[in-house]
Order: C-alpha cells, then sequence, then structure tokens
C-alpha cells in the first residue's frame, strides 16, 4: 500500500515573504531617487512602502495557494511489500497546480539522485529543497521538486529513495569518507581562470552602478585626476593589478561559499554523496552504478601548481541541473595531485589511479599541426596590423612588431605543451585520453561504459598519417576525444580497447616509422 499524500512544509509562504521583502528593500533606492525626480520626498517614500506591501502580500498568497495544491507521496518499492500493486504503487507522484493542474510520477526504481539544496534562510528555518531525478537528459520532465520540506523529511526521502540492495560480494573497502576538505586548498582558487572573469567583472560593474546613478563622467574624471601626472603604460598596469586584487578577493570568497565543508563519502548501498557550501548547503548523490569514470580536470594556473580538480563521468549529470548552473559532476575541488589521484582510485574502487598509467605518445605530425595551428593564430593579427600600418600610419607597424614579438614565442611554447599533453592508453577495464593545454583533462572511462567510435580524419590529417577518435557514451559530456592519433595504431587501440565494436570495420594499414607509437 502507498503512502498517505503529504505536503510541502508551510514555512515557505514565510520563505517567499522573507525573499520578496528583501527584493523591495534593494529596489528601494534606485525608485526613491528616480521617483524624487518628479515628486516629494515623503511622496516617493509612500508610494514605494505601498509597492512594497503589495509585492509581499501578493508573494506570499500565491504561494499559500501552491502549497495547498501541491501534494506528493512515496509509493513502496517491490523490495517494500510483497502486496499486489496498488494505486501509486513503486511509483513518486507530485500534484500541483490552480488552473493548469499537473500529475506527474516518477518509477521508483528509475530514480538515479536526491540532491538537497538549502539557502541560508531555509538553513535558518531547517528546510530543504528536495530534487528527484531518474538521470535522463529530458528537461524538467525527467525530475521532480519539492520545494521546501523540512530537512529531517529531506534526509528521509534521500535514503529511502536511493537505497538499493546490494548483490554479491561488494568491496567495502573504500566505504566511508573519501576525502574531506583541507583549508590550504584554499590557495588553488586565485590561479583559477575564474579569478581573471571576476576582475573584468568587478571593473564592469563599477562602471555600470556609476551609469545608473548618472555618475560614469564623475568617475571617470576621478580616476584621470588620479593618474594626470602617470604614463600610460603605468596606469594601465595599476588598473590590471587592481582587477587582479578585486578577481583574486571574488575567487576566495567564491571558493570558500562553494566548497566550505566539503566531505565526498559512500554510502552503504553503493552512493558516492558530496556535501559542500557555506552559505548554501547543497547535498548531491550519485547512484554508483551509473558512473562511467572519473576526469581529472588541470587548468593551467591549477596545473602549474601541481593540483587537479576530479570531476565524476556519470549518467544524466550533463544536463540535469543547467538552469542552476552548478558544477554538481565535481567530486573533489582542485587539491594536490597526489589527493586527487587517491581519491580518483577509491571512487573507482581501484588500488591506483588510471590516470598514472603509461600513455601512448603521439606521431610528430601531431606537433607540427599544433605548431601551424599556433603560429597562424598569433601571427595573423600581427600581419593584419602590419598592413594597416604599410597604409595608414607607422605607427601600427610597431604595434605588428610587439605581437609577433611576444606572441610568436608563446605559440611556440603553447603548442609544445598541447603536444606533449597528447596521448591515450589502457588501464585495466578503463579507456584513458588526455589532451589540452590550457585546461588539461584526463578521462578515465569504462571499456564497458563506450557505446560506439567515431572515426574523423581531415585532408590534412590524412596526409599526415593522423586520425581523431571519439569514444562515445552515454554518461558525462557524452564523447571523449583521441586527439590526432597515429591512423594505424589509433584504429587499433579503438578496436582492443572495445572488442567487436569496431574491428568488423578495420583493414590492415601499413604504418610509416613515424606513425609507430612508443609509450611514456
Amino acid at each position: 500500500m502507498s503512502e498517505e499524500w503529504r505536503r510541502l512544509d508551510r514555512r515557505t509562504v514565510l520563505v517567499t515573504a522573507v525573499v520578496l521583502a528583501g527584493v523591495a528593500a534593494g529596489a528601494a533606492l534606485p525608485t526613491f531617487f528616480g521617483l524624487t525626480n518628479t515628486m516629494s520626498a515623503w511622496r516617493a517614500i509612500g508610494w514605494i512602502l505601498a509597492g512594497a506591501v503589495l509585492l509581499v502580500g501578493a508573494g506570499a498568497a500565491a504561494d499559500h495557494v501552491r502549497w495547498r495544491r501541491t501534494r506528493y507521496r512515496i509509493g513502496a518499492g517491490p523490495s517494500e511489500t510483497g502486496a499486489p500493486p496498488a494505486e501509486g504503487w513503486g511509483r513518486v507522484e507530485l500534484h500541483t497546480g490552480l488552473l493548469l493542474v499537473k500529475r506527474r510520477s516518477l518509477a521508483r526504481e528509475r530514480i538515479r539522485s536526491v540532491d538537497l539544496t538549502a539557502n541560508p534562510l531555509q538553513r535558518v528555518l531547517g528546510l530543504v529543497k528536495v530534487r528527484i531525478g531518474t538521470g535522463e537528459h529530458n528537461g524538467g520532465e525527467s525530475t521532480l521538486e519539492l520545494d521546501p520540506v523540512d530537512r529531517a523529511e529531506g534526509e528521509r526521502l534521500r535514503r529511502e529513495l536511493l537505497d538499493r540492495t546490494l548483490t554479491g560480494t561488494e568491496d567495502t573497502r573504500h566505504d566511508g569518507a573519501l576525502a574531506v576538505l583541507d583549508r590550504r586548498w584554499i590557495r588553488y582558487a586565485p590561479v583559477s581562470f575564474v579569478s581573471v572573469a571576476l576582475g573584468g567583472a568587478a571593473a564592469g560593474a563599477v562602471m555600470q552602478v556609476s551609469e545608473w546613478f548618472g555618475a560614469q563622467g564623475e568617475v571617470i574624471d576621478w580616476l584621470g585626476d588620479r593618474f594626470q601626472d602617470t604614463s600610460v603604460v603605468s596606469m594601465i598596469l595599476v588598473l590590471i593589478a587592481l582587477a587582479v586584487l578585486a578577481g583574486t578577493v571574488g575567487a576566495l570568497a567564491l571558493w570558500v561559499e562553494m566548497w566550505w565543508n566539503h566531505r565526498l563519502e559512500r554510502e552503504p548501498g553503493g552512493t558516492l554523496r558530496v556535501r559542500r557550501g557555506l552559505l548554501t548547503a547543497r547535498s548531491i548523490s550519485i547512484e554508483e552504478r551509473r558512473l562511467r569514470g572519473v576526469e581529472l580536470v588541470e587548468p593551467l594556473g591549477v596545473r602549474m601548481c601541481r593540483a587537479a580538480r576530479v570531476d565524476a563521468i556519470a549518467t544524466g549529470l550533463a544536463e540535469r541541473d543547467e538552469d542552476e548552473h552548478t558544477d554538481n559532476k565535481t567530486l573533489l575541488p582542485a587539491a594536490p595531485r597526489a589527493v586527487a589521484d587517491r581519491v580518483a582510485a577509491q571512487v573507482l574502487r581501484v588500488s591506483e589511479s588510471p590516470a598514472n598509467a603509461p600513455l601512448t605518445v603521439h606521431p610528430r605530425a601531431a606537433r607540427t599541426r599544433r605548431l601551424r595551428w599556433a603560429l597562424w593564430s598569433a601571427l595573423t593579427p600581427a600581419a593584419v596590423l602590419a598592413v594597416l600600418g604599410a597604409l595608414l600610419t607607422p605607427v601600427l607597424l610597431y604595434v605588428a612588431a610587439g605581437c609577433a614579438l611576444v606572441l610568436g614565442p608563446l605559440a611556440v611554447v603553447g603548442a609544445h605543451d598541447a603536444y606533449r599533453n597528447l596521448g591515450h592508453g589502457l588501464s585495466g577495464d578503463y579507456l584513458l585520453a588526455r589532451s589540452g593545454t590550457i585546461r588539461r583533462t584526463t578521462v578515465a572511462l569504462q571499456r564497458g561504459g563506450v557505446i560506439g567510435w567515431t572515426v574523423k580524419q581531415s585532408y590534412f590529417q590524412r596526409r599526415a598519417g593522423l586520425v581523431t577518435l571519439t569514444a562515445t557514451t552515454a554518461a558525462g559530456s557524452g564523447a571523449y576525444d583521441i586527439y590526432d592519433a597515429g591512423q594505424g595504431e589509433g584504429l587499433t587501440f579503438a578496436a582492443e580497447a572495445v572488442p567487436d565494436l569496431l574491428a568488423p570495420f578495420l583493414e590492415p594499414v601499413r604504418e610509416t616509422p613515424e606513425a609507430r607509437s612508443t609509450v611514456r
């Protein structure tokens, strides 16, 4: 027999009222300045208060109706009862709506994730938002949201819906806590690309806010007065330093908010759980049987510090929370490479991280291609500036020479690094692929999770004896590339990695000595 119908927590009305009151308070100041241009200050305050009361009252009333019209229940699973199927048996049901009534349900055996999220206000009140998903890429049709329920009820739903009866002999050596946050890892936050983006965003925000208040001209004049006795180059360097400082502070604050109290653990029954967050608490569950591998991500700054991030390759994670802009596939934030390797091995239940296995070196023709691309990308702007300088002004000729002198060597160094990072191989049950220089990634993908191969070869690749292989899978991003492998060796590797999938389409290929692989 299925459970009785339940309601969301009635404190959802209070949460909505407080949030809308905050919105009204935030909009009050710019609205006040706008209204005082056409009316007295007291009259403007009266209109603002009336609008705030209307906004909060209408929002709270609408949320009260939503609360009254929303109910859910959890049907008993097959392992919980031997009774004949009844209405709602084996399903999670959610009914909501007033004019447009929605009745949705998910089969319990198809549920793959139950994630809990609580913003600061919900944490104070002991509430959580529960997101129940099947791991399918069907947009909102594959998920149900209960927003909000009591924290104890959310934990009960998570345990009940993700409970799986283990079959066979399971390796329990890696159960329990796999990783706990080390506060020293915060040193990797400023070297990520997030700090650069936040620095630029801070500069743009100053100009935007000053424009809202009609003071953008004053801000520009103030900056001009500060640097009136300074050269243009010095002024640019100082502004860049200020942007970097703002970006660093922002990156540190964002890291603390996202990863404080981080804990990765494996629960009995085969569920990986990630808990993290300072203000907004998040609990993300990944059912282990839909895990297909891991990905070690090393952005350039993080890699220079000998650190890496660990992401999960699992079905249903690529698009599940696209609307929330959260990186729910990350199991471990940037941490020392030894820690990342240990966690990757524990997540995959192997003795050593597959990412440390020797990889096959790609042919030298792959390095030539990268050098060609890099030099073309770096020197084309310099050539354009040189042409414009010859036609318009000699100043551009000096700019073109500077670009060539700076970008040319950087392009060569980057191309050589990109070539050194190319590699592929096999490690037990896992297929390995590594590539990238600005953002190097090492993928360890279950060979059994590969459902197809795509072989791509451009005209220039054919001349160089190279081929790009793409392993197709239902997990993660859906496709993982092995760039510019030797044609014969690459096809043989694909046939060996997943037997009987590509072999029927292969013909013997004679390789040149240059295309023969070596192992590093």
